[in-house]
């Protein structure tokens, strides 16, 4: 008979779990994500009605005064509700993180025989799927208004895939939050202090040409409007500008240092 592992040894065993465990366990603790979407589906409220909400009021609201008429508008405002709508969304995981950790779910998946960090990564992966309901969405709503990206589908396919491969990079960053917040609220509370200054500020709704001259050089260095000016080159015109790069590189820098810190503080407390 082989003696029963220890309290101790069990911790070290998940904490030294292999890759492949790692792995699957993400996989299912992503796969448990789902399905409480499925179970609950009004936590698909803000990728669903916002896309739509937000294209409508913003378009028919400034696209005469920006552009002079609609038509106009829609290639300016569809990359930038895009932007806004994916990136604010990214702050539900560090949320629903800390609603998970009040409630115990997390203490519960310590005592089972699973990679310790399976239950954060499967969040994070879980919600990219969120993402990819929000894009698809807003891009739909574009194309009923009357919006037709010159750069074809593909370039439409790609800027979809550069925008959920940032806002998973920007989870990281509210997961951090969430694991280290008291309450949800909190972490919404400071989410949103720090996403609506970066998407309001940016040249996501006007040109940046139209604002005070004090105001252009944060837009310009926003990393907010280098990803829209990413995705309105990819979708309005079929190219892959420097501001892809930028973007790329801002969101690997963004994961090499919130990964780890996220990953680190969680196995601290898990």
């Amino acid at each position: 008979m082989t003696a029963s592992l220890t309290p101790v040894a069990e911790r070290d065993l998940r904490n030294h779990a292999g890759v492949a465990q790692t792995v699957r366990n993400t996989l299912t603790m992503a796969w448990r994500g789902l399905l409480k979407i499925r179970r609950t589906p009004e936590q698909l409220i803000d990728v669903t009605v916002q896309p739509i909400l937000f294209t409508l009021m913003f378009t028919y609201i400034f696209g005469g005064a920006i552009a002079g008429d609609v038509q106009s508008y829609l290639p300016i405002i569809i990359p930038g509700i895009l932007v806004q709508t994916v990136i604010t969304t990214s702050v539900v995981t560090g949320v629903q993180l800390r609603e998970d950790m009040d409630k115990g779910v997390f203490d519960r998946f310590r005592s089972l025989p699973i990679a310790r960090i399976a239950p954060l990564s499967g969040a994070l992966l879980a919600d990219t799927v969120r993402y990819a309901i929000a894009t698809t969405l807003t891009f739909t709503m574009g194309f009923i208004m009357g919006f037709r990206p010159a750069g074809g589908i593909g370039a439409v396919v790609a800027a979809g895939v550069l925008v959920v491969v940032c806002s998973w990079a920007v989870s990281w960053i509210f997961a951090f939050f969430g694991v280290v917040a008291r309450t949800a609220s909190s972490v919404q509370g400071v989410s949103l202090v720090i996403l609506f200054p970066l998407t309001f500020l940016s040249n996501a709704f006007v040109p940046a040409d139209t604002m005070p001259g004090w105001l252009q050089w944060f837009v310009d260095i926003n990393p907010v409007s280098h990803l829209v000016t990413a995705v309105r080159e990819l979708v309005n015109n079929g190219t892959v500008g420097s501001d892809v790069v930028i973007t790329l590189i801002g969101a690997a820098v963004i994961v090499a240092v919130f990964a780890p810190l996220t990953v680190r503080t969680y196995m601290r407390k898990a």
